[in-house]
């Protein structure tokens, strides 16, 4: 991909019920949740704008009129009357996005803006229409995630399943909408995607080179504001 092309459209992942922050998510949604006094959304819109991003779309289920209200009608929103996993969030949402590829983007994982250019990176590697490049995190730079490792990385930039270094998906997935074209209809998840594009040898993964936060439930959210004070 050309890395002087416009910059991608962003689609936030935003609509989940964010059952494990309760009872932060008895009052709000999960994106809204703050974190050292800033919502993860917002922090995840840092990490993507002080890379050049202009145009986000986030998918919106619960509490949806808070998460409109928030942003007051600055952020297009496609709302979601059920929910339709991240695959199928996605899919309902390409009528409103321009760019191909794009970036989509989990609202429960962040870095320090300007502290490291993965996008850029994601961009460069990124190459055919069937590719989907993914942001990878090295487990010792994780901060509130369970499991030691999602995949492995190759020296050629490949996501394999065991051959490489262990590293965790970040939540930040660069694809094009062709990939779509097959997928059912309603609900689905885009690891649907992901483990077809793993299977054929067309993921691939960019390292972040910089301290990753992962807010998916309270001892998370503690743990990155505990960082973010030092």
């Amino acid at each position: 991909m050309d890395k002087n092309a416009r910059f991608p459209d962003v689609m936030l992942l935003a609509a989940g019920l964010g059952t494990r922050l309760r009872p932060l998510t008895d009052a709000l949604p999960k994106p809204l949740v703050p974190v050292a006094g800033r919502p993860l959304i917002e922090r995840v819109m840092d990490d993507a704008r002080a890379e050049g991003a202009t145009r986000f779309l986030a998918n919106a289920h619960y509490r949806a009129d808070q998460l409109l209200a928030h942003f007051g009608g600055l952020l297009k929103v496609n709302r979601e009357e059920v929910l339709l996993g991240t695959g199928g969030g996605v899919k309902a949402a390409l009528p409103m996005l321009h760019s191909d590829p794009f970036l989509v983007m989990n609202t429960d994982a962040f870095w320090l803006p300007s502290v490291d250019n993965p996008l850029a990176r994601m961009r460069e590697a990124h190459g055919g229409e069937g590719d989907i490049t993914l942001l990878c995190i090295q487990p010792h730079r994780a901060t509130g995630f369970a499991r030691s490792h999602d995949f492995c990385l190759a020296p050629d930039g490949h996501v394999t399943r065991d051959y490489g270094a262990p590293v965790i998906y970040g939540g930040v997935a660069l694809l094009g909408r062709s990939l779509f074209e097959t997928t059912p209809d309603g609900t689905f998840s885009l690891n649907l995607l992901i483990d077809a594009a793993l299977e054929d040898e067309r993921l691939k993964g960019v390292v972040l080179d910089a301290p990753w936060f992962h807010v998916g439930d309270a001892a998370g959210l503690a743990a990155a504001e505990k960082a973010l004070s030092s």
